[in-house]
């Protein structure tokens, strides 16, 4: 039997999950989960760190944007953990194996839920918007 995948959008989408657990074989996994972020959930806040990057300086410099996604990612799982709702695969930071710098582990925005990434983008509006940054036309046709 191969993998079968039911988005649990409607009523007949529900009847055919649950005849497919019951007519699944013993020992097959069933997996329910949140849906995955959309592509243009994606397109929107990559648009959203590239408008930072341009635009803010940290430690005095501009950063380039995949730079800048990492620091706003971080802060954003920091600023779940406080309000209580930490991200499903949150991060970690450990010593480098030579134990001379620090190694951010564990959160990617692929791994992202579709609730997780509209959190994102509320941070990172919100962020956008406490630290004067102006926000393109890349973002509002991304989210269009």
């Amino acid at each position: 039997m191969s993998a079968r995948l039911f988005v649990l959008a409607h009523p007949v989408a529900r009847r055919n999950a649950v005849q497919a657990v019951q007519n699944a074989p013993e020992g097959h996994v069933v997996r329910i989960s949140e849906p995955s972020k959309s592509r243009e959930q994606e397109d929107c806040y990559h648009a959203m760190i590239g408008d930072i990057a341009k635009q803010y300086q940290f430690m005095g410099q501009r950063w380039h944007k995949d730079d800048m996604k990492r620091l706003m990612v971080d802060a954003f799982a920091q600023a779940m953990r406080e309000a209580g709702a930490p991200l499903h695969h949150d991060g970690r930071v450990v010593p480098s194996l030579d134990g001379r710098r620090i190694v951010q582990l564990g959160i990617q925005t692929s791994d992202f839920w579709k609730s997780e990434a509209s959190a994102f983008i509320d941070f990172l509006a919100a962020w956008g918007s406490e630290n004067g940054i102006e926000w393109s036309n890349e973002r509002s046709e991304a989210t269009a």
